[in-house]
């Protein structure tokens, strides 16, 4: 095949393929063909579907996995930095299947670590969830969450099986303070199977506590795969104050 005639075979097949996922024929977490079915289909060489893939895979319509094939990507969630966003309604938002499983539920008194990770000024009982909520079948968000229960005692009572706590909690508790912190980490293998990741992919970390006035409501670790969500910004100068210099 001519080096012309294998340019014109790679746009075309790049054309095809980024028409069937615009179209939504191909929705998010379809797997296309493998390269050898696209050979077959297209009469070409494996070089020539490559350079049709990877244009694709760069600009992120295309997700490919070692070993498991080529995947239309699935939209990231965008969610505003300094709010509390409803996982489950955000991704309902965007057309895609919430599941949600409770992993484990304890009752305790806090740990040291607790303590300070809610804001406590000495140990009390908490609940600590573990869950992980999905989008689309895929695994999406692991939570760690502990509720203080001197100050939500009808926590206790709630089937958490049934209703994410973060969504219970958002209907259920009126907060007046929230402090986010994000990071970037290489998660435990634990954790990246829980996720369906590699060990080494990397993970969006979100740690949020809330308060009501002087009580302490929650603090909750959610881990992100990274390919997952966005966290989002939009500013502006205080009202009357000098236009800035562009950073």
């Amino acid at each position: 095949m001519s080096d012309a005639k294998a340019a014109t075979l790679n746009t075309r097949i790049r054309a095809d393929i980024s028409e069937r996922i615009l179209s939504g024929a191909w929705p998010p977490g379809h797997r296309i063909p493998f390269e050898h079915e696209l050979m077959v289909q297209y009469g070409c060489s494996r070089m020539t579907v490559n350079k049709a893939l990877a244009p694709l895979a760069e600009s992120g319509l295309l997700v490919r996995r070692k070993r498991a094939g080529t995947f239309v990507s699935r939209p990231r969630i965008h969610s505003v930095v300094l709010d509390i966003p409803d996982i489950a309604a955000e991704v309902s938002g965007r057309g895609e299947t919430y599941g949600y499983d409770l992993l484990s539920r304890k009752v305790r008194q806090a740990t040291r670590r607790e303590v300070e990770e809610l804001d406590l000024s000495a140990p009390g009982p908490i609940v600590v969830l573990r869950c992980l909520h999905r989008a689309g079948g895929r695994p999406f968000a692991l939570e760690e969450r502990l509720i203080n229960l001197e100050s939500v005692p009808e926590a206790q009572a709630v089937d958490f099986a049934r209703t994410a706590p973060g969504s219970w909690l958002l209907g259920h508790v009126p907060w007046t303070e929230a402090e986010h912190r994000i990071s970037a980490a290489n998660v435990e293998r634990a954790t990246a199977q829980v996720l369906g990741i590699e060990a080494t992919a990397a993970c969006l970390v979100l740690q949020r506590r809330t308060w009501r006035g002087t009580d302490k409501i929650t603090h909750v670790r959610l881990i992100f795969p990274g390919d997952a969500y966005d966290l989002v910004a939009r500013f502006a100068p205080s009202p009357g104050a000098p236009p800035r210099p562009t950073a």
